[in-house]
């Protein structure tokens, strides 16, 4: 039977098609082809979703203390620490910490018991590190959170304005709906706004290299250099919008000389007299921005610098016109249409409005209502360290890495009185500093909605039983809200309940006042919902087909229904390098991994592209730094330090470097980089300064470097530094160590030999320091240990090769011994293709044997780059190597 559903990873909010194999007892996942967002295309992460299924590494039942106890109690012992702790201290000292993971209806029923039962604002999201400042871009501007455009917008668009975004490894799919775009238009231009040469740039006719937190002053100069020019939309900026006036006369001073800005940017005259003149000359233009923009001590005024130039210009609410934000997480947007944030009430009301407050309260019928904003992520967190904060219940997120600070986030959870944690996971680094953890529903086993970037709702339906005690988000709130008195708001028996409820709570009071209004969903039946299409809200009436683009009218959603000018004056990042901190870390994702790798670290298929944590930097800056490519190295900032092997891609510029977020504590010894970045946060939204920390980079000596791949996973691992990723069949770990190189007997502990038949194949040469070895059973390989004093090592992708095979053949030994492959045995090289599974020597070989010269040519004879086409930039990149 096939179900469909949506992905769980990033804002893009794909359909998927579950269909389970049971001859095999697998589940095999497809890209839904009716679905809008998608048409069938998924990325890696996407494709690779069966592998994260089964209960390894499930949390299965509920723990008070690291004990398992009965769900009954476990809930129990919830609300009444909840409930003493109010008593005691009032409902300031609980908090909720949520996550762009729930889904909608989770998140209406942990705002409505926070906001409206307990009476507190304390409930905030993970959401708040990657799309706050957006949030808070729109209701300065537009007088809501709306995004006026559609993922369509991006393919009618003349121009599309890629502002801080590695659209190609970030979001795949709509990257690939651009690329085929301009591949049927090529008059199409895009411009990639970015300090680093990213994949996306591979697509690029021009790329602004742009020094980090320059932003305000691009937009402020190219608002400048537009009037200047008379590219004014003069009707629409007297009718629709209000405080231009003042706007430029900032822009003006602080932007109005083109040297001025392009010194401030970091680039040169000529590359900025280009940007603003293709953005000037094309009328359908999207701006469409992401991280790199909102994580920011400036993020709310550079959205808003944005914004600025296309009401200038009236590019908004039209066809292929608009400034986007594309969101990061599967449901940040549906959390925002619930009152999410601290900030926030539900049905993007403002808890700041007493008349909105009691719209909310009358409602619910709730006790109380919260009556002014909570605390914010970072400050929540602070809050807690300090003690003010007494209970914290974290749901569907792993703030202990993903956090700025992280340490003090560990400490300030050590210091907390009650700390409840639900996941679907076991074994994350927060996990192991709770007092109760709750079994939580994971992907497949949920029921609800998701809204993506382009504001459509769509179902994400349950294909999956509940694993061992896993209950959905919003029952074991529900649960808890009836232990604490609350049993009046809190009786719903399904998802769908909830869903109708807060559909309806979007039009009571509405009038046309908000554009969020999903009223016309508020009474469909179950059966509907069931079978709800994907539709983009609002959806104000019954049968209405939604509305896939905002603000074509012209009317905003202030009270005069003008949209605002927000003046936004430039400023410096809060901290700058100096001499002791030389470097600006950046921090982000990669193609294949998903935040802190709880689900993605499961799937082998995703492991192998980029298997370590890596600090990428510019070769002279290494060279100052006394570090080199592929060396272990250590950086610093005020706040933290990690261990990772240096990298020179030729991404960075001078001055920066990078270091993915997803590595933890059970993926690496040493790589979280949450504790690296800086805690300083934007003051409207609250959002943390993720990309510009000062640090320093230094060499971290060893003596020694090695691997081992076993299919039995290691308890422990004897090593300086160390990470470890999912294999097919296997678990593969780096290892670094100080002072004299492992023995065999090291290496023989290492695999846990206990077979009483088990075979070595191996090679010591403790002069050099030089070890290799493999343990086969029935001739079967069932671990293998390399150590050398250099970095140079066999090829893992070639050693991983030899885990498939049922027999180790004579030519396999000597392969072992000789520490490489044989004809017999070819190396495949790193993975480029992770769909499926070709890697960089396969590539090169091929193309320089064919002389092909398009990824069409590759794609048909060996299917890289034909399914999700996230790896097409690297391969484009390979060919044009080929060809010198």
């Amino acid at each position: 039977m096939n179900i469909r559903t949506t992905c769980p990873y990033c804002g893009v909010g794909c359909g998927v098609i579950a269909q389970a194999d049971t001859d095999r007892g697998t589940i095999k996942i497809s890209g839904d082809t009716a679905h809008p967002s998608n048409y069938g295309r998924l990325c890696s992460k996407g494709s690779a979703l069966g592998q994260t299924l089964g209960a390894d590494g499930r949390l299965l039942h509920p723990e008070i203390n690291g004990q398992r106890v009965s769900m009954d109690a476990a809930l129990s012992h919830v609300a009444a620490g909840f409930k003493r702790i109010i008593a005691e201290h009032g409902p300031d000292a609980v908090a909720l910490y949520v996550s762009g993971q729930l889904l909608t209806e989770d998140y209406y029923v942990a705002n409505k018991l926070m906001k409206g039962f307990i009476g507190t604002a304390n409930i905030d999201t993970n959401s708040r590190l990657c799309m706050s400042s957006a949030v808070a871009g729109h209701k300065r501007a537009f007088g809501e959170d709306v995004v006026p455009v559609c993922y369509e917008d991006l393919e009618l668009a003349d121009l599309i304005v890629l502002v801080g975004s590695n659209t190609a490894w970030c979001h795949p799919v709509l990257f690939q709906r651009i690329a085929q775009a301009k591949q049927q238009r090529p008059e199409m231009k895009i411009v990639v706004v970015d300090p680093r040469r990213t994949m996306t740039c591979e697509i690029a006719d021009l790329h602004l290299p742009v020094r980090s937190g320059s932003d305000v002053w691009l937009f402020n100069g190219l608002l400048a250099y537009l009037h200047e020019h008379g590219h004014i939309a003069n009707d629409f900026v007297a009718s629709h919008t209000e405080g231009f006036e003042e706007v430029l006369r900032i822009a003006r001073d602080s932007a109005g000389d083109l040297k001025q800005v392009a010194t401030a940017c970091g680039i040169d005259t000529e590359r900025l007299l280009r940007f603003y003149r293709m953005f000037a000359d094309h009328p359908r233009v999207i701006t469409a921005f992401s991280m790199g923009v909102n994580q920011s001590s400036a993020g709310t005024d550079k959205v808003n610098s944005i914004i600025n130039c296309h009401l200038l210009t009236g590019r908004i609410g039209q066809p292929g016109a608009g400034p986007f934000s594309i969101t990061g997480q599967p449901n940040a947007m549906g959390g925002r249409e619930v009152g999410g944030l601290a900030n926030m009430l539900a049905a993007h009301m403002d808890i700041e409005d007493a008349s909105h407050r009691e719209l909310v309260q009358t409602f619910w019928r709730s006790p109380r209502i919260a009556e002014r904003g909570g605390l914010k992520a970072v400050d929540l967190f602070d809050a807690i360290h300090a003690g003010k904060v007494k209970a914290v219940w974290i749901m569907a997120t792993n703030p202990v890495v993903s956090l700025p600070d992280a340490d003090k986030v560990k400490e300030a959870l050590r210091r907390c009185e009650l700390v409840v944690v639900s996941d679907c996971f076991s074994g994350t680094d927060t996990n192991a500093l709770a007092h109760v953890l709750l079994p939580a529903a994971g992907w497949g086993e949920k029921d609800g909605t998701v809204t993506n970037s382009e504001r459509r709702i769509s179902r994400q339906r349950a294909f999956q039983p509940l694993s061992g005690e896993a209950r959905p988000d919003w029952w074991l709130m529900c649960e808890v809200a009836r232990r604490m008195g609350f049993d009046d708001g809190f009786n719903y028996d399904n998802a769908h309940e909830i869903f109708l409820e807060h559909a309806a709570l979007s039009t009571f009071g509405n009038d046309g006042e908000r554009a969020f209004d999903i009223g016309g969903l508020a009474k469909i039946t179950s059966t509907e919902y069931d079978d709800l299409a994907p539709i983009q809200w609002p959806v104000p009436e019954r049968n209405h087909p939604g509305t896939p683009r905002l603000l074509e009218s012209g009317r905003f959603y202030r009270r005069n229904h003008r949209a605002r000018f927000v003046p936004t004056a430039p400023r410096a990042p809060a901290h700058k390098a100096d001499a002791e901190f030389p470097w600006i870390l950046n921090t982000g994702r990669i193609r294949d991994q998903w935040h802190t790798m709880s689900r993605t670290g499961r799937a082998p298929q995703l492991s192998s592209h980029l298997p370590e944590p890596y600090i990428d930097m510019h070769a002279q800056d290494a060279l100052l730094s006394a570090v080199s490519d592929g060396q272990l190295a250590r950086v610093e900032t005020q706040w933290g330090a990690l261990v990772a092997r240096v990298k020179t891609s030729g991404e960075m510029p001078r001055g920066s470097i990078f270091v993915p977020i997803h590595w933890n504590g059970a993926f690496a010894s040493d790589a979280r980089v949450g504790a690296l970045v800086n805690p300083v946060v934007d003051p409207v939204s609250g959002e943390p300064e993720f990309k510009h920390t000062p640090a320093r980079v230094m060499p971290f000596p060893v003596n020694w470097h090695g691997f081992i791949l076993t299919r039995t996973p290691l308890a422990t691992l004897d090593a300086t530094w160390w990470t470890a990723i999912q294999g097919v069949q296997f678990m593969r770990y780096e290892i670094a160590g100080r002072g004299r190189p492992p023995s065999v007997e090291w290496a023989h502990q290492a695999l846990q030999v206990n077979h009483a038949d088990a075979d070595w194949v191996e090679f010591s040469d403790p002069a050099s320091g030089l070890y290799r070895g493999a343990l086969l059973v029935d001739e079967r390989i069932e671990g293998c240990v390399f150590i050398s004093p250099r970095t140079d090592l066999p090829s893992r992708t070639w050693l991983s090769n030899l885990f498939a095979k049922k027999r180790i053949g004579n030519a396999d030994r000597a392969s072992l011994l000789n520490g490489g492959p044989t004809g017999a045995s070819e190396d495949p090289g790193p993975m480029v293709c992770s769909c499926f599974g070709v890697g960089r020597n396969t590539l090169c070989k091929a193309i320089a044997q064919n002389q092909w010269k398009t990824p069409q040519d590759v794609g048909v004879k060996l299917k890289a780059g034909t399914n999700c086409g996230s790896c097409l930039p690297e391969i484009k990149t390979l060919l044009k190597q080929s060809l010198g």
